[in-house]
């Protein structure tokens, strides 16, 4: 059965005005003015959209799959100060591209820099856009095979960038229980571990 195409408009659909950059720090932000086609025909009013330009991310989610265990880290998050009783997440490694497309490469050194660990067997999951609406960034999902049978929990991260992270091995069902409760709640973390949740025979096989 082919699937029914749904997305009927592209670029070319989009007349996108000169874009200006507002403001220039620890994130970038521009101002897109463009108008579309409509679904009913003609074309839209000019609309202005500020935009946070953060580059492409990825986040890598370690398992083991003799053990049946992944790694977790804890850090802080300013950004959950206001919807949570603590601003400390458990969440996926994971770090900006910074323009790099060797994402694999990215990959191994943040793992290394936030947990200590050698990452080399890695499987591509996914790549998702994180909030189209007001950011460009798109994230970039790995699952990574790894002995976590003697690794201890531990403090990692650059200082020079601020990092203060603990590790933390969980099982997955305790890890996928954490999911289900609401106590992990970040994006990436979500659908690393649904994904491996739907996965988990098929690299149980794979890698054990």
């Amino acid at each position: 059965m082919t699937n029914k195409k749904l997305i009927e408009f592209t670029h070319q659909d989009v007349r996108l005005k000169p874009i200006t950059n507002l403001y220039d720090g620890f994130f970038k932000i521009n101002l897109y003015q463009f108008e579309h086609a409509l679904f009913a025909g003609g074309e839209s009013q000019l609309i202005s959209r500020e935009i946070l330009e953060r580059g492409d991310a990825i986040a890598v989610l370690p398992y083991d799959p003799v053990t049946d265990t992944v790694l977790l880290i804890e850090q802080i998050r300013i950004g959950a100060i206001k919807s949570k009783h603590s601003p400390w997440l458990l969440e996926c490694i994971a770090g900006m591209t910074d323009g790099s497309e060797d994402y694999a490469a990215v990959v191994k050194k943040e793992a290394y820099e936030e947990a200590g660990l050698n990452l080399t067997e890695l499987e591509f999951m996914l790549s998702y856009l994180s909030s189209p609406g007001g950011t460009t960034e798109r994230l970039h999902l790995y699952l990574a095979r790894a002995d976590l049978s003697q690794v201890n929990s531990g403090v990692y991260g650059l200082e020079t960038e601020g990092e203060d992270i603990k590790t933390h091995i969980l099982t997955l069902d305790d890890a996928l229980a954490r999911l289900n409760s609401g106590e992990i709640d970040n994006a990436a973390t979500v659908i690393c571990l649904q994904w491996l949740a739907l996965n988990r025979d098929g690299m149980i096989n794979k890698w054990a």
